[in-house]
């Protein structure tokens, strides 16, 4: 019988959850316990490698050593072969953790804690740098906590890629009749083939809550909500637990850290609607009113939540910042290319071999990212068609997977980064239905406030049916192109502005697709 404790790690992440993570820890739990081993099972959150979850390390003098994907069948024959000792003889044996390729590859620093901590102890998280960067906020002004933030060259990273440093400046500088502002984070995280701001609410909360207490002292903001997607329950709970220890330990409150400087955060669940995603439809819905789109002036950074100065941020941005400030605003923007600066977390979804998240600066090629790490597609046919950022963004061919990811690169090419998301097609989708689901999605989503999304999108299904019918196709190809132009240049907001971009590309790069009767395939999701 061993009296040495041996720690091991096991994601309460989603992901790991649906793959069978809670019951594996306690299947574990109890084997050590009948071999007479002891054991402390901490649950992390996820390194971001989701085909070798559900993912177990061993803590070695060397290292931790991981094994994945392990089941209930597995267990057994990983202690027999010394799975508490960190032997590297069973074949799950992925070797030691950071030296896994997909991993040590990466340039993480907004993920550099993710997989490691466990994500409510606040002593794991001090441990690694955080607060570092609150601690540095508290002895600056408001306006030099924003020259930090534009110094870094951060861009929103929801999809507009608006700089972050301008936006803070505006509200800092907006005249607020109630002396009321407030920072909003929009983790309603609803594009396809994303999963970044899940990870970073559910493997590193505190990152989230120092980077938006920042935003709160650059601006002047003693309130914040976090607007999270309903369909985070996990998310939910590990927030809700994080932020009542952070308001315990005096990092949240009336006296953050005895500075006589105050921020409160609380978490509101979405309404289960992809449009409220879209900032001033998120407001609506927060201050509890049906998600519809704003007009635009004002802009929310002058008459946001409650008629109030308001930041509206991307988790991925607002996690960004305690980094920024704990290592200079210089630090960040060494990272990445042009005015493409820092690093961005691609996520790999779809019909892919090795999904998961790979935090780079800007300008690696999506080809590098499909075949170094994603390692070719699920299936083992070959690529057809890559959508990246999210359901409203193009489509690219074989041809454009050698464009540097950076916002710039991409926008010369008809697409864009977005959130990060990558969506991989191969070679048995039909892309005149998938153009159709892209109008199909906005039917579903459109907040209905305007004619050119609400119509236009309806009209469009109609007309790409016919299409796929071969029902008049020249015609109704021309009629098409006209929709997917009205709706460009006449929708409120990006929601119907974009929606053409996912047909016209595949139009474009796939013509073959359209001229042909439909498939029985369908769309692949």
């Amino acid at each position: 019988m061993s009296t040495a404790v041996t720690r091991l790690f096991i994601p309460r992440d989603t992901t790991a959850l649906a793959m069978g993570a809670d019951r594996l820890a306690r299947e574990i739990a109890a084997e050590a316990d009948k071999r007479g081993e002891t054991v402390e099972i901490i649950r992390n959150g996820s390194r971001g490698m989701f085909w070798l979850e559900p993912l177990i390390e061993v803590e070695t003098p060397a290292g931790r050593i991981a094994y994945g994907p392990v089941d209930s069948q597995a267990i057994d024959s990983l202690f027999d072969q010394g799975l508490l000792q960190g032997e590297t003889s069973h074949p799950l044996c992925q070797g030691l953790t950071e030296a896994i390729p997909y991993l040590q590859k990466q340039q993480r620093l907004t993920f550099a804690r993710a997989g490691i901590t466990d994500p409510v102890s606040l002593d794991d998280y001090q441990q690694l740098d955080g607060f570092n960067g609150l601690k540095k906020a508290l002895q600056m002004d408001g306006q030099a906590i924003v020259d930090e933030v534009k110094a870094s060259g951060l861009r929103g990273r929801g999809g507009a890629a608006f700089p972050t440093g301008i936006k803070w400046q505006t509200v800092l500088d907006a005249v607020s009749p109630k002396q009321q502002k407030y920072i909003v984070c929009n983790a309603d995280e609803g594009d396809s083939g994303t999963f970044a701001d899940r990870m970073v609410m559910e493997a590193d909360p505190y990152m989230l809550i120092e980077g938006m207490t920042i935003a709160g002292l650059a601006v002047g903001a003693d309130q914040g909500y976090i607007y999270l997607r309903s369909e985070y329950p996990v998310a939910h709970q590990i927030l809700n637990e994080a932020i009542d220890k952070a308001e315990a330990a005096g990092f949240l409150g009336d006296n953050i850290l005895d500075s006589g400087k105050a921020f409160h955060l609380e978490v509101r669940l979405g309404a289960k609607a992809y449009i409220c995603g879209e900032e001033t439809s998120l407001l609506e819905s927060l201050e509890g009113k049906r998600g519809m789109v704003r007009a635009k002036p004002p802009l929310p950074a002058i008459v946001g939540l409650f008629g109030q100065p308001t930041i509206v941020n991307n988790v991925l941005s607002l996690a960004a910042v305690p980094y920024i400030l704990s290592k200079g605003g210089q630090a960040y923007a060494d990272y990445g290319m042009g005015r493409s600066l820092g690093t961005l977390p691609f996520q790999l979804a779809g019909n892919i071999k090795r999904g998961g998240l790979i935090e780079l600066a800007f300008g690696v090629t999506l080809r590098e990212l499909l075949e170094e790490y994603g390692g070719g597609t699920f299936t083992g046919r070959p690529m057809r068609a890559v959508q990246v950022g999210g359901p409203l963004c193009a489509y690219l061919p074989e041809s454009q997977w050698d464009t540097p990811m950076d916002y710039e690169s991409f926008q010369a090419v008809g697409a864009a980064l977005g959130h990060g998301g990558i969506v991989v097609f191969d070679d048995t989708v039909d892309m005149s239905a998938q153009a159709r689901f892209s109008m199909e999605f906005c039917v579903a989503e459109s907040c209905g406030k305007c004619t050119p999304c609400r119509i236009g999108s309806t009209r469009g299904v109609e007309v790409i049916d016919r299409i796929r019918n071969d029902e008049d196709r020249e015609a109704n190809m021309e009629l098409l192109e006209d929709l997917c132009e009205t709706m460009i240049y006449g929708s409120l907001c990006a929601m119907g502005g974009m929606t053409p971009f996912p047909v016209q590309s595949a139009v474009k790069h796939f013509p073959e697709d359209f001229n042909q009767p439909a498939q029985t395939n369908g769309a692949q999701s």
